[in-house]
C-alpha cells in the first residue's frame, strides 16, 4: 500500500471500488492490465483462483499456478475483440494469458490460426510465441470463477476494466466477436459505458447473430456478432463445430479490415 491508499486517498486493490477508479485513468493498455492483475476487490473470487493455483489439478501438479486476474490479450491497435465470460480455472488462471492451456483455448486458437489472425493453431503456456494479429482476446470478468459463474455483483465490480479496455482500443475497434450467451449478456452494458449505442429492446444472442451498432462519439459504428462458445461440452456435442466458428471469425475479421485466409 502507498502513502496515498494509507490516507484514504485512493482505492487499494482490496476495495470494491479499486477498478472503478483506477481503470479509467489508463493512459493505455499496458497500463491497465498492470493495475488489472493486481485487483483483489471481489473477495470469493480471490478466494478461488487462490485455492485452485494452490491445490492444482493433478496433471499440473509440477507448475506454478498464475493465480491472479488475468489481463486481455493482443495488440493494443486491434480491430477486432474476441470476448469471453472469464478465464478457467486451469487455464488462465494457471497460464496467465487468455485463453491459453485449455481445451476451449486450443478450438479457439485453432479457428483464429486458420483464418490468419493467430501464429499458431495451439495455446500451451505464454511464453510459447504465440502471437495474435488483428485482434485482441478480453472478458467481463478477469478473475476464475466458482462454478464458471460469476455473480452479478461480481460483473459490475469487474465491469471497468472492460469498458477501460474497449475505450483504449478506441475509433480502430470495428467489429466485436462475443462467445456464448453469458458473454453477450454482460457485454452489452459494458458497450453502452465505452460509448456506443446499444438499441432496446437489447438484441439477443444466437449463433451468428450480428448486430450494428451505429456510430457515436467514438467516431465509427461497432459489428457485435454472437459465436457459442467453444466449451468442451459445445463443441464434443458439435453444437460448435470447427467450420462455424471460423465462419463467424472470417465474417469478423473483414468487417475490422483485417485479411482473412
Amino acid at each position: 500500500m502507498d502513502a496515498k491508499q494509507a490516507a484514504g486517498q485512493m482505492p487499494g486493490p482490496d476495495d470494491p471500488g479499486f477498478p472503478a477508479h483506477h481503470a479509467p485513468r489508463c493512459d493505455d493498455l499496458g497500463e491497465l492490465d498492470a493495475h488489472l492483475t493486481e485487483c483483489r476487490a471481489c473477495p470469493r473470487l480471490v478466494a478461488w483462483r487462490e485455492e485452485v493455483a494452490e491445490v492444482r489439478r493433478a496433471a499440473f501438479r509440477d507448475q506454478e499456478y498464475w493465480g491472479r486476474p488475468v489481463p486481455g490479450f493482443g495488440p493494443p491497435d486491434a480491430s477486432l475483440a474476441v470476448v469471453g465470460l472469464a478465464p478457467a480455472a486451469h487455464g488462465g488462471n494457471r497460464t496467465g494469458r487468455m485463453f491459453t492451456g485449455d481445451d476451449a483455448g486450443d478450438f479457439l486458437f485453432t479457428a483464429l490460426h486458420t483464418v490468419g489472425l493467430a501464429s499458431r493453431p495451439g495455446s500451451v503456456h505464454a511464453g510459447d510465441g504465440l502471437t495474435l494479429r488483428g485482434v485482441r482476446l478480453t472478458s467481463p470478468v478477469h478473475c476464475a470463477p466458482p462454478a464458471n459463474l460469476p455473480t452479478p455483483e461480481e460483473r459490475a465490480t469487474c465491469r471497468a476494466w472492460l469498458s477501460a479496455e474497449l475505450d483504449l482500443l478506441g475509433p480502430g475497434l470495428r467489429a466485436v466477436v462475443v462467445l456464448g450467451g453469458f458473454g453477450w449478456q454482460a457485454l452489452l452494458p459494458v458497450l453502452a459505458e465505452a460509448g456506443w449505442r446499444v438499441p432496446r429492446p437489447r438484441p439477443a444472442f444466437g449463433h451468428g447473430a450480428h448486430v450494428v451498432l451505429p456510430a457515436t462519439d467514438h467516431g465509427r459504428e461497432l459489428h457485435l456478432l454472437g459465436s457459442y462458445h467453444p466449451s468442451r461440452r459445445n463443441t464434443y456435442t458439435g453444437r460448435l463445430t470447427m467450420p462455424m466458428l471460423v465462419e463467424v471469425l472470417r465474417e469478423a475479421a473483414a468487417l475490422g479490415g483485417l485479411p482473412a485466409s
